[in-house]
């Protein structure tokens, strides 16, 4: 199998990180909701504990929609994209010192290591778009850390507003191309 024909099998099941990116954001902005009108710890446990479902909520959308929910074994590309959703889990544990020195920095922090989670989304899905989605969160997460720690929940206004539209131009990109070949 090509890499171009991997890269298509991947940007088809998962229609450009629709599904995903759109549960990311609706996390992110539940757990904005939460570190503005309840606290800022409920907010990180529930963005943390939620965010480990990401993947199996996803593939429970797409089998809801009838559509398949992973690539075939086949695929080269399948292992990547298993490696790939580990490193966020992993880099999270960035966040315990960054807290612990300033509270505040929970989401910016948390920003960058998701924008850098989705620089290999590029080669993944072979769709330049995962490189402005990844340079926006990187640069919203360093602009907020720098010049407007408070309010606590704005940077996860921020990611949660640009997953969810990164989510439909995702969508947008795949879609045409699938409708044509059906």
């Amino acid at each position: 199998m090509l890499v171009k024909d991997a890269q298509k099998e991947v940007r088809t099941v998962y229609i450009g990180g629709f599904f995903g990116q759109l549960v990311s954001s609706t996390l992110w902005l539940v757990s904005a909701a939460l570190g503005t009108w309840v606290t800022p710890r409920a907010a990180i446990i529930e963005l943390v504990v939620c965010g480990c479902f990401i993947f199996l909520i996803t593939q429970l959308l797409l089998r809801i929609t009838g559509r398949p929910a992973s690539v075939r074994r086949e695929n080269p590309l399948h292992f990547l994209g298993m490696q790939i959703a580990f490193t966020l889990p992993l880099s999270m544990l960035l966040l315990v010192p960054v807290c612990e020195f300033r509270l505040s920095l929970f989401y910016p922090a948390l920003l960058i290591l998701l924008g850098a989670h989705y620089l290999p989304f590029t080669f993944l899905y072979g769709m330049r778009m995962f490189v402005p989605l990844a340079a926006i969160l990187i640069g919203a997460g360093v602009v907020i850390a720098m010049h407007f720690p408070a309010p606590f929940s704005l940077g996860g206004w921020v990611g949660g507003g640009t997953l969810f539209v990164f989510a439909w131009i995702g969508r947008a990109l795949v879609t045409p191309r699938i409708n044509a070949k059906a």
